[in-house]
């Protein structure tokens, strides 16, 4: 009963936690929208939740080993998702390839399918629990 309430859960935790890292990235675009030669980055989220959801479910998210004690820990079962930098037609004279409009849009896009993506859990646990109940 527990494995199969994970499986239905997995997708939207994969998807929030992604969508989480990808916020991360935009906003960190946006701040450095200034910043003499900065690249913006991107995450490709399709490709990278695909590849998330296609683990084999009796396999687990792979571990590091620390070898040392300075070394960082994963922030998340996922790991980082792989970042890219997005590409711009035009290019401002420092070589900052921010452009403000882009990323505002991105990053009202992203917030929006993240509370999408929180609604839709909130509705899928009511009707569980409905069920549950015998309501």
């Amino acid at each position: 009963m527990v494995n199969k309430l994970d499986e239905f859960m997995r997708f939207h935790e994969t998807a929030l936690s992604l969508r989480g890292q990808r916020q991360q990235l935009l906003a960190s675009n946006i701040a450095n929208a200034d910043t003499p030669n900065y690249k913006a980055k991107d995450i490709d989220f399709a490709s990278t939740l695909t590849n998330a959801l296609h683990l084999n479910a009796n396999q687990k998210a792979p571990v590091v080993e620390r070898t040392d004690a300075r070394h960082l820990g994963l922030k998340n079962s996922l790991g980082e998702a792989p970042t890219l930098y997005r590409g711009n037609g035009q290019g401002n004279i420092d070589g900052n390839t921010v452009d403000m409009d882009a990323e505002r849009n991105a990053f009202t896009d992203n917030a929006v399918r993240y509370e999408a993506s929180i609604t839709m859990i909130n509705m899928q646990i009511r009707n569980m629990l409905a069920a549950i109940q015998g309501q």
